[in-house]
């Protein structure tokens, strides 16, 4: 049994390598194929992969596997496929519980149980001044992908219909970003889901905590700790769920758009795919070696909020695991609890790159010729309106529409995009956890708080 299973990795690997070979040939009519053999072959390749998850009892493997199972499912039956959706927004709705409660605790504790005031001052200006670097290289790197590949250039497609009008959509100011940033009301701020205003209410009762009597500071203290421990301990019941909601949110995608969508806007969506993972390789990857962090146990770490985030398209539902890895692969509470819910406001990385590659995208599509001033002017404009907005539904189509209006662009190659946006917002929503999750590594390292043994010994669950 065991020359089986010693094996078995082999035999997945050529099997599944196989079906996408005959499903890619097939596709493009270089072979042609049974829908029979192929039907085999993907139930083959679907077996194995359950196997393995089986066998793996990682929950990271099975919410990978679960996205190729909703895939094969939305594929083959799309009318049940479109009605599964509920499922993942209950798995979202039960992670959105978690986060302000979270976001508090986790802050308080980290201000006025260590009560250095100092080193949260220290930590917001080194984060900003990261978040402002890296951020604004994905733009560049978005802004070069775009002119390299064209991809707008001569498309034409019919609009949308289903878009709401553009008249709605202002230009975010300078004022209205500053303003974004505190709330008006901490029980509004949660309902909204306003996560850059919790954050700054939470720092400034941490602060005041902090400021108390002892006698009235540690029943506060001791209150925020348990709050955060329940409220990690909710998160692993939650996560349980997340596999179900993964196959039901990948499904219900194929189910709804099917494949066809893939092969009209395949230059789009391969210049966004390669653009992002150019960032991760040239950007990401130096900086996570310049500042020696255990490369190969960070991806281990990251690799199940960033699934999360990829199969849900949604960041949010991906934060309560994000810091609940990033304590486990030893970065202090009081760092994670502050640097990724700031990132999630100040560091999309994926967002921004998107935001530069989508704008050159609707002026090649209409036609438009852009000077490359001008184009670095859009990119200077996109650095300060993509910032603030991670409550914002639809965030992304907000700012490409406000921006566009801003420049005197149409609107209408936009509509063009949100027929694959579901596809692209998968890949930046994953892109801009990652990067959030370097974040909290590069602070902790440059606070001389990474704790190296724990980094390399660190194994997911």
């Amino acid at each position: 049994m065991r020359n089986i299973w010693k094996f078995f990795p082999y035999a997945l690997i050529g099997i599944v390598s196989l079906t996408v070979i005959l499903l890619f040939a097939a596709a493009n009519k270089w072979l042609t194929v049974s829908s029979s053999l192929l039907l085999i072959f993907r139930l083959l390749s679907l077996f194995l992969l359950l196997v393995y998850a089986i066998r793996k009892k990682t929950l990271t493997t099975w919410i990978l596997v679960s996205m190729v199972l909703g895939a094969e499912f939305g594929y083959d039956l799309p009318g049940i496929g479109k009605n599964l959706k509920v499922l993942s927004d209950i798995f979202l709705r039960m992670v959105k519980t978690i986060i302000a409660p979270l976001l508090f605790a986790t802050l308080v504790v980290g201000i006025a149980g260590h009560a250095d005031i100092k080193q949260i001052g220290r930590m917001g200006w080194k984060s900003l001044l990261y978040f402002e670097v890296v951020s604004t290289l994905a733009l560049f790197i978005g802004l070069f992908a775009i002119n390299v590949s064209k991809a707008g250039v001569g498309i034409v497609l019919p609009p949308n219909p289903d878009v709401p009008p553009v008249e709605s959509i202002k230009a975010q100011s300078t004022s209205d970003f500053i303003l974004h940033i505190f709330p008006e009301n901490f029980a509004k701020a949660i309902y909204e889901g306003q996560i850059l205003q919790i954050v700054v209410f939470s720092i400034i009762f941490g602060i005041a905590v902090a400021m108390l009597k002892d006698k009235y500071r540690q029943p506060m203290i001791r209150f925020s700790e348990s709050l955060a421990e329940t409220m990690f301990k909710f998160t692993n019941i939650v996560m349980y769920f997340a596999p179900v909601a993964v196959f039901a949110a990948i499904a219900y995608t194929i189910g709804h758009m099917g494949l066809d969508i893939l092969f009209n806007l395949f230059k789009l969506l391969a210049t966004l795919y390669a653009a992002l993972i150019i960032f991760l390789l040239f950007i990401l990857l130096p900086v996570a070696l310049i500042f020696r962090i255990p490369v190969k146990q960070f991806i281990k770490a990251v690799s199940e909020p960033a699934t999360i985030a990829f199969a849900t398209s949604n960041s949010e539902s991906a934060l309560p695991s994000a810091m609940e890895s990033m304590e486990k692969f030893g970065i202090p509470r009081k760092i994670v609890a502050f640097v990724i819910p700031t990132g999630y406001s100040f560091n999309l990385d994926g967002t921004t790159l998107y935001l530069s590659l989508a704008t050159i995208f609707v002026s090649q599509a209409a036609g438009i010729d852009l000077p490359f001033e001008k184009q670095l002017i859009i990119c200077l404009t996109l650095m300060l309106t993509s910032k603030g907005v991670a409550g914002v539904s639809r965030a992304s189509l907000v700012i490409l529409l406000g921006t566009a209006v801003s420049f005197g662009l149409p609107v209408e190659p936009i509509f063009i995009i949100l027929g694959i946006d579901v596809l692209m917002d998968m890949a930046r929503t994953a892109v801009n956890v990652i990067g959030n999750c370097l974040a909290t590594a590069v602070i902790a390292r440059s606070e001389k708080e990474f704790d190296d043994s724990v980094a390399s010994a660190y194994k997911p669950e």
